[in-house]
């Protein structure tokens, strides 16, 4: 009689464990990495050409190295390295994507929490007073009493299909998401602020160069007016000078006007206001082109 009554709690437990393992839907399968092993149709040459000026050192392709994790360093500029460091501090999207991990991370342990057993208590207080025919012969009429309560609830739900286990997978999959945009953002405003700190720096030194090129013509001009004074020139040569003189100075407010942009650009990346100043300037000159490039394909990336 007792082994014929174990039988059916044997089988209950049994199939209880049976349903435990079985998970509706497929498994997630990773895909197979592609093929290709490089961004152009014909291999890279193994190094650039070289100049006889500064920076024109030849670079070496390394292939499949890998690319450093601050990359923005091989410039060597403290001035960049710097707008880097404050980009990473006071850009908002940098807080925002941190605070959405936090989000996808607290989901997932929220859904977690499901598959454990779910323990909740409660307890209570009553004060009473004793009234005509009170069942206790010890009280009497009028006499107060304390009446204490406690229960603690045990539940846990079982997860016969794998629905629970499903939406774990997909709450761990949405925070692994999130962490690769985080990583995203941290490099798009890495390499959007070194972007927009080296245009500045070439808007400024054409900049620099056209007022040496209006210098030279406005020197010019003056020794054409003095020519002429003389009659050693006719008057056209200097109408010429003058004009050329206007076209070059005429390429100078356009430039100045994207530096200001890319200026109130760079301040936006760090999170601040163009009126707040403050921002570190970077000249070309500053900066040294690394000799040896990484090449690896996107997916390394």
């Amino acid at each position: 009689m007792r082994a014929a009554r174990r039988i059916p709690a044997f089988l209950l437990v049994s199939a209880s464990a049976a349903l435990l393992g079985c998970t509706v839907g497929p498994d997630f399968e990773r895909p197979a990495a592609p093929a290709v092993m490089r961004y152009t149709e014909q291999a890279l040459p193994p190094e650039t050409v070289s100049a006889d000026i500064q920076g024109g050192d030849a670079q070496r392709f390394l292939d499949g190295a890998d690319v450093p994790g601050q990359w923005w360093t091989l410039f060597g500029s403290d001035a960049l390295n710097q707008l880097v460091e404050l980009a990473l501090k006071g850009n908002p999207d940098i807080e925002a994507a941190q605070a959405s991990l936090r989000v996808a991370r607290e989901n997932y342990l929220a859904t977690a929490g499901g598959l454990q057993p779910q323990v909740s208590a409660s307890g209570g207080v009553q004060r009473q007073r004793a009234i005509t025919g009170s069942a206790s012969p010890q009280l009497d009429e009028g006499d107060t009493l304390d009446l204490f309560t406690a229960s603690v609830d045990v539940s846990y739900a079982v997860d016969a299909f794998g629905g629970l286990r499903r939406e774990l997978e997909a709450q761990g999959a949405v925070e692994e998401t999130t962490r690769f945009e985080l990583e995203a953002t941290y490099l798009s405003l890495i390499s959007n602020v070194v972007i927009t700190a080296i245009r500045q720096a070439s808007l400024r030194a054409q900049i620099a160069s056209q007022l040496d090129i209006i210098n030279a013509q406005q020197q010019q001009l003056d020794l054409l007016n003095q020519q002429f004074e003389l009659g050693a020139v006719a008057r056209g040569d200097v109408l010429q000078q003058q004009a050329q003189l206007a076209q070059t100075q005429a390429t100078l407010p356009p430039l100045q006007r994207d530096v200001e942009q890319t200026r109130n650009q760079l301040a936006l990346l760090l999170g601040r206001f163009p009126a707040e100043g403050q921002i570190p300037t970077i000249e070309l000159t500053e900066l040294t082109l690394p000799t040896e490039l990484p090449l690896s394909v996107p997916s390394k990336l």
